[in-house]
């Protein structure tokens, strides 16, 4: 067993959530999920970016007092988690936390103490949106090139990092695989700019300009007037704060210390994942990442969904529209390559839902436990050693594999390949004939013979059933529970406990997916 630490990255709060960040919630979720199957000790931790520029701009406009908004925006995004079934362990609020400005302290002094930390006068070109500076060089007809906005000029003089004095370690980390980067192509966008070579950073701003929201610089190293902690330095150091860094340690010691620590974070942030913040790290004497799993957008006509873009959609709305998360699960897990962009649209949700979950894993499930009923009392016959069988049980080493190639998108089509295999196989058997030859009046020998060929075909179908909600409970957890307690079968706590089908009792069909209302 190895302890395995997984975290989300933190939104800003500036307004509330959308499917994209659901992306990255279920992914995150469905690792979690997998990893204790394994039989890990898994820690998974969600949370809120509160005390971002952007977010007190936005309180601004909204006529709201700062802490008030963040507070109603902060509320949504930890209920989005229960409402997806997020099964994380720890949500941080960075302003709310009383952990959190303790952390982020002995973060910092950390690198002071090592050196790191020193006084520099600046002037760049700063996006409020993206919390960071961009050179000219950088921009797209002199705007930022992720949101597509002007930026503004900001003259201070402010504490810096030396994250020049990391690149090449880093590279070193980054090639070598310590710090693994997938998929691929994110990883050779970070060894690109490593190689191009590393210029220091700003890790503070002036408390005039942040409205004085954020976590201050520590006592007896601001200068008058005062300062706050770069945003990025801040919210990098949430992923500390859950583990009790600054004031319990146990948890450090056990998840981040002795652990494989793994972020789930998308495209647009990968820079400060994958360079700033084990920089940091090691500045301060901590062990960098494991693992960073870089997503990428979802996006709508092709165009990335965004809370500053104004087309977000609601993720409560499709929740409460199937009146189950799983919709929208299945929808972000299989039909959203897991590394690459992936556009969404309400019909291609509701084909997914009724056309593959509903049309093909619902619809096999009740006329198999329907017939079961009919001819057995719902009691499983022997399982044959079959080649259906056989290729059922190759099924979780799929699955398995596709975890690790970060590709959960295949993991998912791998399932729903077998579930077509199954469709196939029980069309052409055709069990509901054996099943009404049954119900007539067979001579011994046919009884017997019919009622065999019968039992085998049901059997092998509840086995491969039952194989199939095992694999479904990192990507479907309520759906694969659901199914479990259909076929007669407890869920199970691991991938290796025993799967037991031959002599339960399963319970009477009923509609697993059902068809959604429409108006």
């Amino acid at each position: 067993m190895n302890e395995i630490y997984i975290t989300t990255s933190i939104p800003y709060v500036n307004a509330a959530p959308h499917v994209g960040f659901a992306l990255e919630l279920v992914q995150a979720d469905a690792y979690a999920r997998h990893f204790r199957l394994l039989g890990h000790d898994v820690r998974l931790q969600c949370g809120t970016d509160d005390n971002s520029l952007k977010n007190v701009r936005s309180a601004e406009a909204a006529g709201l007092p700062v802490e008030e908004f963040v507070d109603a925006n902060a509320d949504r995004f930890e209920r989005l988690g229960r409402q997806l079934d997020i099964s994380n362990e720890e949500f941080v609020r960075t302003s709310r936390d009383p952990r959190h400005a303790a952390c982020v302290h002995v973060l910092w002094r950390a690198c002071a103490e090592n050196g790191d930390l020193y006084r520099k006068a600046y002037e760049g070109l700063y996006c409020v949106d993206c919390e960071q500076f961009y050179e000219p060089s950088e921009l797209d007809d002199g705007c930022c090139p992720e949101h597509g906005i002007a930026l503004e000029v900001v003259r201070e003089e402010n504490w810096f990092f030396r994250l020049s004095r990391y690149g090449g370690r880093l590279l070193e980390l980054v090639e070598a695989g310590e710090l693994r980067i997938v998929p691929g192509h994110r990883r050779n966008e970070i060894l690109a700019l490593l190689r191009r070579g590393l210029t220091d950073i700003s890790v503070s701003r002036s408390a005039e300009r942040a409205r004085g929201w954020g976590v201050p610089v520590p006592d007896g190293e601001e200068p008058s007037g005062g300062e706050v902690v770069y945003v990025w330095f801040d919210a990098l150091a949430n992923y500390l704060t859950g583990l009790g860094h600054g004031s319990d340690r146990a948890l450090l010691h056990r998840y981040w210390n002795g652990g494989e620590r793994i972020h789930v974070v998308g495209k647009g942030i990968s820079k400060f994942h994958g360079i700033y913040w084990p920089a940091i790290l090691l500045s301060a004497g901590l062990p960098p990442p494991s693992s960073i799993f870089v997503h990428g957008y979802v996006t709508l006509g092709g165009r990335k969904i965004g809370k500053s873009a104004g087309n977000g959609i609601d993720p409560e709305g499709v929740i409460d529209a199937y009146g189950t998360p799983d919709a929208l699960r299945y929808y972000l897990l299989r039909h959203i390559r897991s590394g690459d962009d992936g556009d969404f649209s309400s019909e291609r949700l509701e084909a997914a839902w009724s056309g593959e979950l509903a049309g093909q894993l619902g619809n096999l499930a009740n006329r198999m436990l329907a017939l079961l009923h009919q001819s057995f009392d719902g009691i499983v016959p022997p399982v044959p050693n079959s080649e259906f069988v056989q290729q059922a049980a190759r099924l979780p080493g799929k699955v398995a594999e596709a975890f690790e190639g970060y590709e959960l998108h295949i993991g998912l089509a791998d399932i729903f390949e077998f579930v077509g295999e199954a469709n196939r196989r029980f069309t052409k058997q055709a069990p509901w004939a054996d099943a009404k030859t049954l119900l007539g009046h067979p001579s011994p020998q046919d009884r017997k013979a019919t009622a065999e060929r019968l039992g085998a075909c049901l059997a092998e179908q509840v086995y491969g059933l039952a194989t199939v909600a095992r694999c479904l409970l990192p990507f479907l957890p309520g759906s694969a529970a659901t199914l479990h307690s259909r076929l007669g079968i407890a869920s199970p706590s691991l991938y290796r406990d025993t799967l037991v089908v031959a002599g339960v009792k399963a319970a009477p069909h009923a509609v697993l997916f059902p068809r959604r209302a429409t108006a």
